[in-house]
């Protein structure tokens, strides 16, 4: 026999002998899985079990929220569970667990959040080891509650998802399949009641929806229902829905959904265009004071326009354009948005989509009902100290609206209707949109002045601050900006400088003013807004008006004589840029609009451009006035401050 063919023989046997004893040990543990307790000590019944962990992978707050509310549950019934965060959790010892729940976010691009990845990576990484097999975790039962928003499409729940299959892949045992609750539809809340229910049935003794079942003595027992009496049952409960009778526990949001039942939703709408604003959202945007206008619209009274109705001062588009604060009404007939912006100031509690996918009112009801809603809103300021019954009864008689309140108002499918709408009411229209949907921009009809939100003016900063739904967001942004460039009536950048994302990006922003090519640039420093689950920004992200006029004055000087900075509203912390050669006559600002001559230009219907309407700039709103864009004509009034003094 030769050397090479003994080498082949002995190879052949030490392959044989791995394969059997690799069966034998799998054979061994698939029997200890069925055997499976939570008690790691069987045989002391007077020892307690071990404690179960209860983990929440969270960004906002919302995970950890469910998750505490779980906990809470789980306690009053007795069950000992310890709230871990899965980004302190060192999970080389998840092998020691029996009994794992999670509570999962989905962040960015259907990624977990930066603080979980160590975690959510380990459990990748191993169960596409060969090396640490498939039995890894077998003496685990889980089950995932995964928290996201539909309107990410594919990427909705995706670290829940990734998260069961990863388990599953190591030898956990699945409790419940995956339940999947969605942030901007109004019934998380639901969704998760149901799911905690499932889980209590089963903690308690009951049978899981994969057939496992926990007796009374803790051991892990599989059902002896057969896979026909499972297809019965599923029939039933079809049937059950079906009549239009839901149980909660079958209400939409669990996953994975058992084939093609009629879709039940929390505010009521079944096959068929949804409100909207579900009943939760409503009750959050109520509280926050909105007025509601039917399914999707609504109105808010603005400090400013509370503030010029006492003689206090308008808002800087009172210094900078001329409009009569006093008369203005905050408005937008569509509260979803496209993006989950980081600065947003109304705390994310607008739904959000990518495309117009509820029902729709009649805009001219919207109108109607705006202007009647804040009539009401007007009159409750009577007796309010400062308000003199003539700016009363102007107040009462709205002539500005700004389409800005919240949302994307180019989403909704009348907007050109609702505009020509006010305009025929001689309302003049402030109309910003988010940049995401530029052939929107195109079929836009004459606005009085068009804005656009430029929050950064680089892919990766941009999809930081504005945290965008749409994959290709910068080719919308760039794409909008375009379209803006196309129009003839005036158009606007607005930036919003947040201290430590989009400061420093003086050369960005320039390259990207000849794409829109905008008559004006406004730049405003962020609001805080207080704290929020949904945004990190705190105090030390807000510049100073010093630090917006810096940044105002190198951008101009970039520029290269293109743009001057033309007013300033300190109280705002915003500025003013404006293109030189077009609004700067003779040495005079005129950034002002002449509404009238506005209104009598859209009835012509004849073509007109942004040099028509303009109007000459009092010397009070122009940069560097002693004013700082205070109408004088105005009583100021100066709050407490104690912060350091702003030069």
């Amino acid at each position: 026999m030769s050397t090479t063919s003994a080498r082949a023989r002995l190879a052949l046997i030490a392959l044989l002998s791995a394969t059997t004893f690799y069966c034998f040990y799998k054979s061994r543990r698939l029997k200890q899985l069925r055997k499976l307790t939570l008690n790691p000590n069987p045989s002391s019944s007077s020892s307690s079990p071990r404690t179960g962990k209860l983990f929440f992978i969270s960004q906002t707050g919302t995970s950890k929220a469910l998750a505490r509310r779980l906990l809470d549950l789980l306690a009053a019934n007795g069950l000992a569970f310890e709230l871990v965060d899965a980004a302190s959790y060192e999970p080389e010892d998840l092998p020691k667990e029996a009994l794992v729940l999670i509570v999962a976010s989905t962040w960015d691009d259907g990624q977990p959040p930066a603080s979980a990845r160590f975690f959510t990576n380990w459990l990748a990484e191993s169960s596409e080891d060969f090396r640490v097999g498939s039995m890894l975790l077998s003496r685990c039962r889980f089950s995932v509650f995964g928290v996201g928003s539909r309107a990410y499409g594919a990427s909705f729940n995706a670290v829940g998802r990734e998260l069961s299959r990863r388990m599953r892949a190591l030898g956990a045992a699945e409790i419940l399949p995956v339940w999947e609750g969605d942030v901007d539809d109004g019934d998380i809340d639901v969704v998760f009641e149901a799911w905690s229910g499932k889980l209590m049935r089963f903690l308690k003794g009951g049978v899981a929806e994969n057939g496992v079942a926990l007796g009374n003595g803790g051991e892990a027992e599989y059902s002896d229902v057969s896979d026909d009496e499972e297809e019965e049952e599923e029939e039933e409960e079809e049937a059950v829905v079906e009549s239009g009778v839901v149980d909660l526990e079958d209400i939409a949001g669990k996953a994975p959904s058992r084939g093609a039942v009629t879709e039940a939703k929390a505010n009521g709408t079944v096959n068929g265009k949804r409100d909207m604003v579900t009943p939760v959202i409503r009750a959050s945007l109520v509280k926050q004071g909105y007025k509601i206008i039917g399914s999707h619209s609504g109105v808010k009274i603005c400090r400013w326009t509370k503030s010029q109705l006492r003689g206090r001062g308008g808002c800087y588009k009172h210094s900078f354009y001329g409009i009569e604060s006093h008369r203005c009404m905050e408005a937008t007939p569509s509260l979803a948005c496209a993006n989950k912006c980081v600065f947003c100031w109304r705390h994310h509690t607008n739904p959000v989509g990518k495309s117009w996918q509820w029902k729709m009112d009649d805009p001219l009801e919207i109108v109607n009902t705006a202007i009647d809603l804040h009539s009401k809103m007007i009159k409750q300021m009577k007796g309010v100290p400062g308000v003199t019954l003539e700016r009363l009864t102007e107040g009462l008689s709205p002539r500005h609206c700004a389409l800005s309140l919240v949302g994307e108002p180019i989403m909704y499918p009348e907007i050109n209707t609702l505009v020509d709408e006010l305009h025929r009411r001689r309302i003049s229209t402030f109309l910003v949109t988010n940049a995401q949907f530029p052939e929107k921009i195109r079929m836009l009809k004459p606005i009085t002045q068009l804005y656009v939100s430029v929050d950064a003016a680089t892919k990766e900063s941009l999809k930081a601050i504005d945290r965008p739904l749409f994959g290709d967001f910068w080719e919308r942004f760039i794409d909008s900006l375009k379209a803006l460039k196309e129009k003839q009536q005036r158009t606007v950048y607005r930036l919003t400088l947040v201290k430590g994302w989009n400061t420093e990006e003086i050369e960005a922003y320039y390259n990207i003013f000849s794409i829109g090519n905008p008559d004006f640039v406004e730049i405003k420093g962020v609001t805080y807004c207080g704290s929020s689950a949904t945004s990190k920004l705190t105090m030390e992200n807000v510049p100073w008006h010093a630090d917006v006029k810096a940044f105002s004055e190198a951008l101009a000087l970039r520029s290269n004589g293109e743009y001057e900075v033309a007013c300033e509203h300190v109280h705002s912390c915003c500025v003013l840029l404006a293109k030189t050669k077009k609004f700067k006559i003779n040495g005079q600002w005129f950034t002002w609009i002449d509404y009238e001559k506005f209104h009598d230009l859209v009835a012509s219907g004849k073509p007109f451009d942004s040099n028509d309407y303009m109007a000459a700039t009092p010397s009070w709103a122009v940069y560097g006035a002693v004013e700082g864009g205070f109408d004088p004509y105005q009583s100021r009034y100066r709050k407490e401050r104690h912060h350091r003094s702003n030069q």
